[in-house]
């Protein structure tokens, strides 16, 4: 077993960013690595452009859980409760988060000038841990590959 805290703030020294912080704990949490997936999870980064797009913390919350509940290949279905999921989780950032710095955007989370580290690590680490609680809820297994490979 991991310490998800610990390694998010291990991914953030070395230069990852939140949306590949948080599919890189999913995947430790399997025992896999997939440098692909971290890799193309690296333009949702600094909300794609200088602050202007949306948190990672969201958008990258929404690639875990369609990591788990979303169609990979032609032969699997996407689960009818991703939308449910993705709606949970959007509620849930914007009661906590963008309701709280008034937007959603990487640049309204840090309009006052918040080291993005300070404000950004405790936001992954609530959002990994609400990813969790949310698969967990909807039947899926964290510990378990999406594929169905542990």
């Amino acid at each position: 077993m991991h310490d998800p805290d610990f390694s998010m703030l291990e991914l953030s020294y070395k230069g990852y960013f939140c949306s590949q912080i948080l599919l890189s704990l999913a995947l430790r949490a399997q025992g896999r690595e997939n440098p692909g997936l971290v890799r193309a999870l690296s333009g949702l980064a600094n909300g794609t452009t200088r602050g202007k797009g949306v948190c990672g913390a969201l958008t990258g919350a929404a690639c875990l859980l369609a990591y788990y509940a979303g169609k990979g290949d032609d032969h699997e279905q996407e689960s009818e409760r991703l939308p449910t999921m993705l709606e949970e989780y959007w509620d849930w950032f914007e009661e906590n988060h963008a309701h709280r710095y008034g937007g959603s955007t990487c640049g309204h989370i840090l309009a006052d000038g918040a080291e993005p580290r300070e404000r950004c690590a405790p936001m992954v680490a609530e959002a990994f841990r609400r990813c969790q609680d949310i698969l967990l809820a909807n039947g899926f297994d964290p510990m378990e590959a999406a594929d169905g490979r542990a």
